[in-house]
């Protein structure tokens, strides 16, 4: 279950820029959530220690401690190491991506922010954690990594592929995340379906996720 209050899920927004800090916060306030503003990383991570946010919302550059660092922190200790950790980048380039993801983040939103990409992609994290702490899935469980999905007979490239497909990324996400071509990808998952015996990314993931592990 988690830490709602009257104005709903809990957010914790790291950025040092004040005026990308307040447009973030006011998003989030009039889409329902109840945001908590951070000016920098190690007021973050103060207040995921102390506040227990359902979510954290993270620059990637910040002076001092960065992104990363403040994943790091966050993810070393048991009490901050299961909140959703959802990366801002003013750079789309395929290693920030990339290094995002292997730290250890959830996701990755690209700033300037759209209003509808922002909240899709908060809720879509915070629907996940709710699946997980309370068991729900209709019987389904979604991998912890890629080695997880090796039993359905695909190659390791391929169980990368199919454990980011899950995670709801599109080609080019997993192209950016993998530091491979979206045409390599689009390869992959034709070798993915076939050994799956499934024709398109649904049936896929679903087959996947019902897979004993």
């Amino acid at each position: 279950m988690t830490t709602e209050t009257a104005t709903g899920p809990r957010i914790l927004v790291i950025e040092d820029e004040p005026q990308m800090l307040r447009n973030l916060t006011t998003i989030l306030r009039i889409e329902g959530f109840e945001p908590i503003p951070a000016e920098n990383g190690v007021r973050g991570v103060e207040l995921a220690r102390s506040g227990r946010p359902d979510l954290v919302l993270c620059d990637r550059m910040m002076p001092g401690m960065d992104g990363f660092a403040v994943l790091a922190e966050l993810r070393a200790e048991v009490s901050t190491a299961s909140i959703p950790f959802i990366f801002l980048t003013a750079r789309g380039e395929r290693e920030d991506v990339r290094a995002g993801m292997v730290h250890g983040a959830d996701d990755y939103l690209t700033k300037p922010v759209k209003v509808d990409e922002l909240v899709a992609a908060v809720r879509t994290r915070l629907s996940r954690r709710r699946e997980v702490l309370s068991g729900e899935g209709g019987g389904t469980r979604r991998p912890g990594s890629p080695s997880e999905l090796l039993g359905l007979g695909v190659s390791e490239r391929e169980a990368e592929v199919l454990y980011w497909l899950i995670e709801g990324k599109g080609n080019a996400d997993i192209a950016s995340i993998l530091g491979i071509a979206p045409s390599t990808v689009k390869k992959h998952l034709e070798h993915i379906f076939e050994k799956l015996g499934v024709e398109n990314r649904t049936a896929a993931i679903m087959t996947a996720l019902q897979a004993p592990r």
